[in-house]
Order: structure tokens, then sequence, then C-alpha cells
């Protein structure tokens, strides 16, 4: 699909633009784990202007390169002028894609995403099977691949799998009470590997008699199609769940998504994706007006904190990792330290801020010592907290922080919808 950036951006204007004051340099994950001004998010906007005009050939050097960037958005959010780094490296990526095709594993896996059937059928094949391959850490939700593939190093730790997925594990209406009702939008992470987390959402929508509509239908945000360049996936799957969301959205009050990447994908770029598809952005802004990520619309449109405030203390210390699709992306960090910090201690890391490192499908295979590298200074400030308990809304931030942090960390990673949940039962 051809598409015409000039609609959306110029790379020559935001070269031009961009005033090289350097404050992007200090906080760019990527530049701090490969000290390179080409791998910064000065050097990124210099060379996208070179090949708008003409003048840099894509070719595999500059391939590896465009593909080094985390897109955690920390430049765009420091940046004087706000200046879309992700974004132009977001649709040269697709560039990219188009030049020089797709590994054949990232295919499979975006094929997947496109059909929740050979979604469903994979995962439940991998559940039969993953300890032939695997050995399991069933306390937090992970396992170690005795081989070395592509996005299965043996020294790693990946999410475990579960026998069944939420979405197959519940009736699509759940009548809480009937006084309001709300969809819920899972994410393939929640869906298949850590499904306490739908699991939770559903005890908190029960306890404060809300109706819950599981939409069993949605496809994949296609976030990691999104961050690749896959933009074929990212334009069937969009489609496919704009036109499901508006058939029942007028029937809830919110969808609301328990995933940063997710949530920010949906809200922010279906927006960004189908900037020349006039009617497909327009519809993708109105429907998409009704998603939240949960803290958020748990806080601010019901009594849930008031609740919490009158249950009993629990004595586990808490820090909060920030996502990147939740605080840089969405404004979103207040709500859920309020609504776990009613019922445990919470406790900041030197800078909740910092990306985990995850980076995205690229960034996990390909780059794979990029995301180990950005994961350690991550994995020491929760460790100095001294926490038992590392908190983020985010299933991505979820799978890099376990890793980093080891199967030895005596720190456990929880939803803070989790964390909720379990206040709820005390």
């Amino acid at each position: 699909m051809d598409k015409n950036l000039d609609d959306i951006f110029s790379f020559d204007a935001i070269q031009d633009d961009c005033v090289k004051c350097g404050k992007c340099i200090p906080v760019c994950t990527i530049h701090n784990v490969n000290a390179d001004e080409v791998t910064s998010p000065r050097g990124f906007i210099d060379l996208l202007g070179a090949y708008k005009r003409g003048q840099l050939e894509l070719d595999k050097t500059a391939k590896d390169i465009f593909e080094s960037c985390f897109l955690c958005t920390a430049c765009v959010e420091v940046c004087p002028k706000s200046l879309p780094t992700d974004m132009i490296i977001e649709q040269v990526r697709s560039d990219i894609a188009q030049k020089f095709g797709i590994a054949w594993y990232k295919k499979a896996f975006f094929l997947l995403l496109r059909h929740r059937w050979l979604n469903d059928l994979a995962f439940k094949l991998g559940w039969v099977f993953q300890t032939c391959g695997f050995k399991i850490k069933a306390d937090i939700d992970s396992m170690h691949s005795h081989f070395n593939f592509p996005m299965l190093k043996a020294d790693r730790l990946l999410p475990s799998l579960s026998k069944k997925s939420f979405l197959n594990s519940h009736p699509e209406n759940i009548d809480n009470g009937g006084k309001r009702k709300v969809a819920i939008f899972i994410g393939c992470l929640g869906n298949y590997n850590y499904k306490n987390v739908g699991d939770s959402l559903l005890e908190i929508l029960k306890y404060l008699e809300i109706d819950a509509f599981l939409a069993k239908s949605q496809k994949c945000c296609s976030a990691p199609a999104y961050f690749t360049g896959d933009f074929d996936t990212v334009d069937h799957n969009a489609k496919f769940n704009i036109e499901y969301f508006e058939g029942f959205a007028s029937d809830v009050e919110a969808i609301i998504v328990p995933e940063a990447t997710c949530s920010a994908m949906l809200k922010i770029d279906y927006e960004h994706y189908f900037h020349d598809q006039p009617e497909w952005k327009e519809r993708a802004k109105a429907v998409m007006s009704k998603v939240y990520m949960a803290t958020e619309w748990l806080q601010h449109h019901t009594d849930l904190e008031k609740v919490l405030a009158s249950k009993q203390a629990l004595p586990q210390i808490v820090t909060y990792h920030d996502p990147c699709h939740a605080r840089k992306m969405q404004g979103i960090h207040q709500e859920p330290r309020n609504l776990v910090r009613q019922n445990y201690k919470i406790v900041e890391m030197s800078d909740p801020n910092t990306c985990c490192g995850f980076g995205g499908v690229t960034m996990q295979s390909e780059k794979y010592h990029f995301a180990q590298a950005a994961g350690i200074p991550k994995a020491a400030m929760i460790k100095q907290t001294g926490a038992e308990i590392v908190s983020a809304e985010c299933s991505a931030c979820r799978m890099q922080i376990n890793n980093s942090m080891g199967v030895e960390s005596e720190t456990i990673f929880k939803n803070p919808i989790e964390l909720i949940a379990e206040a709820l039962k005390n």
C-alpha cells in the first residue's frame, strides 16, 4: 500500500526543525547502550532527511541503523519541538520491509496475530509441548528455553503458556448486576501468557458490579507488526477492530485495556497509521475515543480508590515502572499509583520513567543484545528499592523486566490490576 508521507510529516522539515540541542541524547535508550551519534534521535533525523532527498540509499547498513531504535519516545518527551522521531522511524521501517522483506519467523508470528483461531491452536499446542523444550518457572509465569532459536534464546526468560486462554475461559457476556457495562480488550500476552491479569480485572468489575463484555472476536492491536513495518497486517487488523468495535461501542461505557502498548496502539497509533485514509482515520478516532487504560478508567470513572482505602493495608512493598506507552504516550502514571498506594507502600525507583528495553519484535530477536543491555540498569534500579513487587500496566515490560531480573530475583512482577484484585479480597 502506497503511503504519501507528506500528508502527515516531512522528513526534510523535521530535519530542518531539529536544532541539535542534544536534550534527546541522555534519555535515548539505544544511545545509552550504543553510544554512537548515528544511533541517536538527531542522528536518525539527519539520516532520514538524507534518505528523503535521495542522498542516502536504504541499504543494509541503513536498515540496521533504523531498526536499532527502541521507539520508547523518550526523545519526543524532552524535545523542545516535540519532533516525532518515533513516527518517522515507524514509517521508514515500512519501506525497509518492502525492500528487504520480513524474516520468516516474524511472518509466521504476524500470521498468528491475524487469525485468532490459528493463534489459539498454536498456543494450545505450545502449552502441550512447552515442557519438552523449556524449563517452567510457574511462580512468575515464565520459562527458559533449552535451545537457541531466532526468538527463543537459551539464556533468556520467556512468558510461559496457559492451558486455556483468557478469552476462552469465560463467557463473552458477564453479568455483575447490570448497573454499568464495559468491554475488555485484553491483549495477546494477557490472553495467552499472563492470564491472571484478565481474571483479576474481572474480579474488580464484579466487586464494582459492572458488567463485562469480553469482545471475543477482537484481533491483536497489531502493535508488533506496526513497529516492524508490516503495514499489511496493521491494515488488516486495524480495520477489523474498528468495524468490530463500532458494532458494540454504543452498548458500553468504555473499552478498557490493562496493557499500555495495546491501548496506545488503539487510541493513538491507529490514527497515525490511517493518516492517508481519511475515512478510516475518522472512524478510528470516533470509536477509539472510548478506549482507556484499565487503571485510568477505574480511577476516574468509578469509586474504586475510595473502596480500596476502606480495605486493610498489605505488607508488601511495591515499586512502579512507567511503561513508555503509558506515561510518555498517554500521560498515564499517577492513576495506577493512586490505586495501588491505598493498600501497598510504594517505594519509587531512581528513574521509573526509564525504558525497560523491550523494544519490539526485532529488538527481542535480531538485536537482543541491545535489549539485554537496556534491561540491566532497570533491573538494578528495581533491586535498589528493596521492593518485593515491581508493577507496570504492560505485559511487554513484564516479559522484559522478568528476564532482566533473572530467575533468582526475589522481586516478583505483578500488573497493578492484579495487586488491586488482591487488595479487594482482604
